[in-house]
This record gives C-alpha cells, structure tokens and sequence, in this order.
C-alpha cells in the first residue's frame, strides 16, 4: 500500500509551489477559459466515450453506505491548508454510488498539476480498515472547498461538487439543503430517459492571501452535450456564485435545462396529505419564484397532493430571475433541531447574460418521505439547439435565507386551504402577504384581485372575497372556491388555475400568487 509524506514546500520559476511525493509535478500551463472551451469543443467533435464505470476497484464498487461514510478527508491534507490562504481544499473518496472518478488539477497564474489520488488524504474508519489498494491514476468523486465562514478562525463548508454535474453551497449560518447543476438535459419528457452530463475534470485556483472569491473551471461531457464552465465562489452572508458556460451540442435533445435546481418538499401548510409526522411541515423549499423580463413577479407554492407526476410552465420574453425559495423561516413552522429546515437556503438565479424567449419549468414528483429530491425548476429556451451548435450563457446564483430575494415589495408568506364539513362544496382559500408596500400609510384600503385562467375556470364560482390583517404584519386574503353549476359536485371538477394578488387603487403592490387547485 503507497503512502505519501505530508505537502512540502518548493521553489519552482519563482512561485511557492506545492508537491508531493507522488510525482504530483507542476508543469508551465496557461489555464483559462479559452482554454477549457476548446477542450470542450473538441469532444462535442467525436462520438461521446462513456467513462467506465467498472474501472474502479472492487472494494471501492462495493462499499456500503455506512462503509463510505466511515471515509473521511483528513483536514491536515487540505489543498493550501499549510499556506494560510482564505480557502482550502478537501477531496471526496471514490466509491460506493461514486463510480466515475473525476480529474482534481490546481493551478495558478502560470502553471497547473495534477491531484493524486492517495491514502494519506483519508482517515479510513473501522469498517474499510481492511482495504485494498487506491489506483495509481484513479480520479476523485469530487470535492468542497472550505472558508472562514461563520468564524474568523474556523474553515466551514463553503461548496460542495460531487456527482454528475451537481453542486451545493452555504451563506453564512446555512445548512445544506437545495442543488443546482450545470444543465438538464430531457427532465420532464415522456418516453425519454433523462440524461445526467458529468464533470469529467476540474481546475482549482490556488487563491492568493487577499483573495475574496475561489475560481473553479469545469469540463462537462455527456452523450448530446460538452461544455465548459467557470465558477467565481464569493462567501458571506449571502454566498454568490457567478457561472458562466458554454455548451456545444453533440445531438439535438428534447429539452435543454438552463440553471437547472433540484429540492425537497414533503409537506407543508397548504398541502391536504397528511403524514402521521411530528413536524408540522418538511421541506427544502416551499414555492418558485419567478421575475419576469417585463416585471410582473410570480410565487407558486409547492404542492404534489395530487399523488401524480405535475408540470407548470411559465412563458416570457426575457427572464429576469426565478428560483426555488425557503420562504419560511421560523423555527416552530418545522420543529426540527436536527435537519434545520429553517436554515436551509434558498437559491435564486439572476441571469448576467441575454437569455432570450423562453420558459420556466416546475416540475413536482409525489413523494412519501423526505429522503429524495422530488422538485426541480429549470429554464428552458425557446430556440432547440442542433447538432454543433453552441450556446453561451452566465448568470449568478444567490444562496440565501433571505425570505424576499426576487425583491418583490409585498410578497406572499403563506397558502392554506380546506374544506368544512358544513359546506363541503365549497373550498376555502387563505393567501398571505407581507412587505413594505403593503404596511406604507393610506387612506386607500388593500383590496384583492383574485381570478381563474385557463378553461377550468368556467367550471368554479369566486365568491366570499375578503382581506384583513392578521398578526406578524400579514395580510390575508381569503375566499372560497365552488361549482359554478347548480348541483355539481365540488370532487367531480378538475384542476384549476387561480391567481391572487394585493393592490391599492389601480397600483399593484405585490406580486402574483399563482397555484393550481384540485377543489
């Protein structure tokens, strides 16, 4: 079994360079951009080579769950940890589900090299003391860069890439929660079986003492699409992160998913399942937001009380921001210590490029647990690209606990609905709003516009609307739901879609609750 001696420090063209004894040696590169984009291209110009899934040795293919998780990165072996630089490194074992190992490089301004896959840069618990030995150019599963987030002395998770093209990051006081990913590719489409695009190798930056941010490259490959992509990491309260891509297509797709994010929602306050749980609500995020190009802003709660596999799509011209929030931020809405759903952020995506026409699409999977992600949102162009095509797009992701990122001034807290036994042709439903715009004095009172769309309108009466404040500085709106047919049976109706805001006079002060009701 090879081991290898703690990373010294060398003098090489005049850098302070790192090494080991496992000829991780530095070579003169040029590592940019440009660069990644033309290694891209030129995969998107051969036939698509899948990595081999059997490489990896046995005791690696076969570790249990409770045998990888018995791996652990040995901190003392983070990447720049001895050079006392505002970020470091830490690796994540192949194995188990991880069976694609992928190329770590680091590399400054004038050189790069190659990590090493090594023993000396796990501690291997009880349950894989036995092991066998590590590939001499065996890749990694990924890795996470850490920072002084939360303490000035203290290196907190920062981002985390591991599997396929996935990733997760932290603000400050932050609990992972909510993924993105570099792009979907068929989610959603009937028939299709969706493809999961892969970072095949990375570039780290090795930051310098001032440094505020870490800059990552990536290559993606997979069997319709290449690409290349650069990562600026900004830590703080709120932790941003700029992406910037360039994709070329190998084969026309279905569907192309641009700043593609995946969640969690069991159930919460609107939802009309309920599961014998003692938490009142469990989720990862609790509704979409959207801001479109022309202004109009949008909430759509998340709800799969259906029991069915449901889409929204959402039109426009020009997106100006859409993500998938955790608006909810009080302690008692879940009541869980341990997971902290509280904490987890929400990731709201701001586009830095022109992304032209297209749509936002929510999908939501009916789930029983909180074990899977079951929520995705996506954008999706409205031009499909063709075989050597190449398109290029940026946009900056906002990880955060702010409860109001897409800046709407009055924005919707909550949704709840239900039906009395008393009337049970007749649904109640609650909107709640709160912002500033809605708590500025005025002799003009909040009224609510509340409206149906689409052809299941015609089949339901509005009726009983009413808005009144409540505790908290939140605004209700409630009305109720029945057939608009004389002796129809509320059950027998089908999906409806209701939208909802608050204005004073003509002036819209909120933005638009947008949900479907099955009554």
């Amino acid at each position: 079994m090879t081991l290898v001696v703690p990373r010294i420090q060398t003098l090489f063209a005049g850098l302070a360079l790192t090494t080991s004894a496992l000829c991780q040696n530095w070579e003169r590169e040029d590592v940019g951009f440009d660069s990644i984009q033309s290694r891209a291209r030129d995969l998107a110009n051969k036939p698509y080579e899948a990595p081999n899934k059997d490489a990896l040795p046995a005791w690696m293919a076969n570790l249990s769950y409770d045998q990888y998780r018995d791996i652990r990165f040995n901190p003392n072996q983070a990447l720049w940890a001895a050079d006392n630089l505002p970020f470091r490194a830490m690796f994540f074992h192949p194995g188990y589900l991880y069976r694609e190992p992928v190329v770590l490089n680091e590399f400054t301004s004038s050189h790069q090299q190659q990590i090493r896959l090594a023993e000396a840069y796990f501690n291997y618990g009880p349950l894989v003391q036995k092991h066998g030995e590590l590939p001499i150019n065996g890749g990694f599963a990924g890795f996470r860069l850490h920072s002084p987030l939360n303490k000035p002395d203290y290196f907190d998770e920062l981002i985390s890439f591991q599997g396929a093209s996935y990733w997760r990051a932290l603000g400050k006081n932050q609990r992972y929660g909510i993924s993105a990913r570099g792009i979907a590719v068929d989610t959603g489409i009937e028939g299709v079986t969706e493809e999961f695009p892969g970072f095949r190798e990375f570039w780290l930056k090795k930051p310098e003492p001032d440094d505020t941010h870490a800059r990552i490259y990536a290559l993606l490959d997979g069997p319709s699409y290449s690409g290349a992509y650069a990562f600026k990491v900004h830590p703080g309260n709120e932790t941003l992160v700029e992406v910037r891509a360039v994709i070329f297509a190998r084969r026309a797709v279905k569907r192309l998913g641009i700043a593609p994010m995946s969640s969690m929602y069991w159930f919460g306050e609107n939802s009309r399942r309920r599961f014998d749980d003692f938490r009142p609500e469990v989720h990862d995020s609790d509704g979409l937001a959207i801001r479109m190009g022309s202004g109009e802003r949008i909430w759509r709660p998340i709800c799969n009380d259906s029991g069915k596999l449901e889409y929204s799509f959402f039109d426009m011209a020009k997106c100006a921001g859409f993500g998938l929030l955790q608006r909810d931020r009080r302690f008692n809405a879940y009541e869980d210590g341990e997971a902290a759903y509280h904490l987890r952020p929400s990731l709201w995506i701001e586009p830095t490029s022109d992304w032209g026409s297209g749509r936002v699409m929510l999908m939501e999977i009916p789930t029983t647990n909180e074990l899977s992600d079951n929520t995705v949102a996506l954008w999706e162009p409205s031009r499909t690209l063709q075989p050597g095509d190449m398109v290029e797009f940026s946009y900056r992701q906002h990880w955060t606990v702010d409860t109001d990122p897409s800046q709407a001034g009055g924005y919707v807290v909550a949704t709840r609905t239900g039906v009395h036994d008393w009337q049970p042709e007749q649904r109640t439903i609650i909107v709640e709003f709160t912002g500033t715009a809605l708590s500025a004095p005025s002799e003009i009172p909040l009224t609510a516009n509340v409206e149906t769309v689409g052809e299941g309108g015609a089949k339901v009466r509005i009726q009983s609307v009413n808005v009144q404040q409540v505790p908290d500085d939140r605004w209700r709106v409630s009305f109720q739901l029945s057939p608009a047919a004389d002796g129809a049976k509320l059950s027998e109706i089908g999906p409806v879609e209701l939208r909802c805001c608050l204005k004073r006079g003509e002036n819209f002060l909120t933005e638009t609750w947008v949900h479907r009701v099955t009554p």
